[in-house]
């Protein structure tokens, strides 16, 4: 068979094979997932019952109309300042970890540590971390700091700032590293050039790193602003979205499977995935005007 074709039908067979495993499961697990979750939002349906009435707009005029559903959507705004806290703080560490000093690889290797815990287990670590007594109002009284200490999850009016700090701690060495390999990539030359020139460190940074690294900061920026309106997993661990910390993912989840409101639950499944959607363009297109 392969014999009778020219090397160009030949590669585009070994390419065509070689995509056709990820190709089915890409299908068998994204597009037909996504395809049911926009059919179920038009139909009012408890998730096992055989019949299914269809409701048409109903689920999204019923999201609209009734607050309770976008009302946790304010939470996100606290882990969107936190993504953009970290985005800083780990531009920070890999200009500062980029340069001539000891024990940087150990350094590294214990910001990046986050990372590689589950999140389950961030999350079951800072219950107890978080908990009356526990090791954060231990560490406060040892240091005479005990005025401080704080129902850090069971006061509503810190309790999302605890939960974004848990994001920041978690997140903070993939952005880390994502930033050092840009930075890293920098041509040597440029910064001998610049330094020659007399540039000081930060206008090294001002025309030299932060151009070559925008890409990344945009690419960065762009999984802050989604992570922050799908977030789901610390806050569901550590309180099940209790004393004013659900998301608009938490009640999602619930609407769908605690209420048996599957219809409902996809509708707002869809409107999470067009906001996304909607921000990612509108920052594309930001992005772009500015080049």
């Amino acid at each position: 068979m392969f014999k009778s074709m020219s090397y160009k039908k030949q590669e585009k067979v070994v390419v065509f094979l070689f995509l056709l495993v990820p190709l089915l499961f890409l299908i068998v697990f994204t597009f037909i997932p996504a395809a049911n979750l926009f059919y179920y939002s038009f139909i009012e349906w408890n998730g096992y019952s055989a019949v299914k009435k269809w409701v048409g707009f109903e689920n999204y005029k019923e999201i609209f109309k009734n607050p309770i559903y976008f009302e946790p959507l304010k939470n996100s705004l606290y882990y969107f300042f936190g993504g953009l806290l970290q985005l800083l703080i780990a531009f920070y560490l890999a200009i500062v970890l980029n340069s001539k000093i000891r024990g940087k690889s150990f350094f590294k290797a214990l910001i990046f540590f986050p990372g590689l815990i589950n999140g389950v287990a961030i999350s079951l670590i800072f219950v107890f971390f978080f908990r009356p007594e526990g090791t954060l109002d231990s560490v406060l009284k040892l240091l005479g700091m005990g005025g401080f200490v704080q129902q850090w999850l069971g006061n509503a009016k810190i309790i999302n700032f605890s939960l974004a700090g848990v994001s920041i701690w978690r997140y903070i060495g993939f952005n880390f590293i994502v930033f050092l390999g840009a930075i890293q990539s920098i041509s040597p030359e440029v910064i001998e050039a610049a330094d020659l020139d007399g540039a000081s460190e930060w206008q090294k940074i001002k025309y030299i790193t932060l151009p070559s690294v925008r890409k990344i900061l945009q690419l960065n920026l762009i999984l802050a602003i989604s992570g922050a309106i799908s977030v789901y997993e610390i806050p569901m661990i550590m309180t099940d979205g209790a004393n004013g910390s659900n998301t608009f993912v938490i009640q999602t989840v619930n609407t769908a499977f605690k209420f048996q409101h599957l219809g409902l639950g996809s509708a707002m499944a869809v409107v999470v995935l067009i906001i996304v959607a909607t921000i990612t363009i509108m920052q594309n297109k930001f992005f772009k005007e500015v080049d």
